[in-house]
């Protein structure tokens, strides 16, 4: 029997080249849409990051504070009477009332161009650092604190006792000149390091949570300084019966960085400083490391070896410290005739903002200590050239607090995507060509 196939079998035929299928058709793909740019993935990320919620969270809060502005002005009270028959009158009030008040407060806190020279013209600038400079470094002290996870309130009890302790050294004690300033300076900064350490051990070796300990440790100062001002022979004035302190000995003032016209001192340079030494302590050092990852997650710390507890009472040394810092600034620098016990004037809590808008980084709160600043200098010159109620400026304060804390609010205002989100790349088109020269597209 032969081994050769048979034509009438069926397993032929259908292996035959007449009766094989056609060939499936190539495939052809559209060329692919090229990668974002450089340029375009930098934009995405400035948009998606948290800076420019920081950022539009100053807009949105001068926008409300410009509403209040007009809201409160007579005269567009006076042209809202009659707005539907002169219309034009009522807005040209609206924009004098907000254009004016913001003018004054730019003239009252940047630059001032109704002074005859540069020199006059750019006090106000000074007056805005000079204002700045405690925030600073109070914001720090609170920054420094967020990155560990802790939330260090007592900023007003850290001040006063540094303040105490730095003002007595700067006013009982004679020094030469330079070695009194640094011998108070180093008084303050251990008295608010001390002061805040309390609460780091108590968190350390009971649990005992920080926001309580510290707000009890603010009423705790201020009794305390308050007591040590009425007493004779503590910090009350020889001779007064007012609680107020003597003024402070040249020796142990700051020096002017602008001479005698302007207020802008050496705390300063030392709120510089601190910046520079709080960012190499976060980012180039490895307690910073510790510092980041005991604020990440403990337990993940603890497993990796890092004595937590231990972090903790660093960090809130070095807390108070800092924070101990503005308090110098106040009494050494700022108000030398002598100090009450509001000498803190809201600094303590002030620095919980300016931490949280600068997002608890360096820079950052270098430059939310600058704005604040100018908020203090400008809001004082928009009350006395426009009328306008310093009360707004501690509006606009608080409705930045606000928006710093609901970042999806500004995301939805500004129609902003979503942090998590990245760039959208369109997906290839795919075509399949057919023998009659039609194309099936494969999404």
């Amino acid at each position: 029997m032969s081994d050769q196939p048979q034509i009438g079998d069926p397993d032929v035929a259908l292996e035959s080249p007449q009766n094989a299928p056609p060939p499936r058709p190539p495939l052809r793909e559209e060329p692919e849409t090229p990668e974002p740019s450089r340029w375009h993935r930098a934009l995405h990320e400035i948009v998606t990051g948290n800076a420019i919620i920081s950022v539009l969270a100053v807009v949105l809060a001068l926008v409300v504070g410009a509403v209040m502005i007009a809201a409160t002005d007579s005269r567009v009270q006076e042209t809202a009477g009659y707005f539907f028959a002169r219309p034009g009158d009522m807005l040209a009030a609206i924009w004098d009332s907000v254009s004016g008040a913001y003018i004054a407060f730019f003239q009252g806190s940047i630059y001032n161009f109704n002074r005859p020279d540069f020199l006059t013209g750019i006090r106000p600038l000074t007056e805005t650092l000079t204002f700045a400079t405690p925030l600073i470094a109070a914001g720090l002290g609170v920054a420094l604190a967020f990155r560990v996870g802790m939330f260090n309130i007592g900023g007003r009890g850290q001040m006063l006792v540094a303040s105490a302790a730095a003002g007595w050294v700067a006013f009982a004690v004679d020094l030469p000149w330079g070695v009194h300033m640094a011998v108070a300076l180093l008084a303050g900064l251990v008295a608010g390091s001390a002061w805040a350490g309390i609460a780091g051990l108590l968190k350390a070796r009971t649990g005992a949570h920080e926001v309580i300990v510290t707000i009890m440790l603010n009423y705790v100062a201020l009794y305390l300084v308050t007591w040590m001002l009425r007493t004779p022979g503590l910090l009350q004035a020889p001779g007064s019966n007012n609680p107020k302190t003597p003024a402070m000995k040249e020796t142990a003032i700051f020096p002017d960085l602008l001479g005698a016209g302007y207020n802008l001192h050496f705390g300063f340079v030392l709120a510089l400083i601190a910046v520079a030494v709080v960012w190499w302590i976060l980012n180039r050092s490895a307690l910073g490391f510790q510092f980041r990852a005991v604020g990440e997650n403990p337990n993940a710390a603890r497993v990796a070896g890092i004595k937590v507890p231990r972090m903790y009472v660093y960090a809130m040394l070095i807390s108070g410290a800092l924070i101990g810092l503005a308090g110098v600034s106040q009494v050494l620098g700022t108000v030398t005739t002598g100090f009450s016990s509001g000498i803190d004037a809201g600094i303590g809590f002030d620095a919980i903002t300016v931490a949280l808008l600068g997002r608890s980084t360096p820079i950052g709160v270098l430059v939310a200590g600058i704005l604040f600043g100018a908020f203090k200098a400008g809001g004082f010159a928009m009350q006395a050239a426009e009328g306008v109620p310093i009360d707004i400026v501690l509006v606009v304060q608080s409705l930045i607090v606000l928006f710093i804390a609901a970042p999806p609010l500004v995301r939805a205002i500004f129609r902003l995507p979503a942090p998590g989100q990245g760039p959208r790349r369109p997906r290839p088109i795919v075509t399949n060509e057919l023998r009659t020269g039609e194309e099936v597209t494969v999404k």
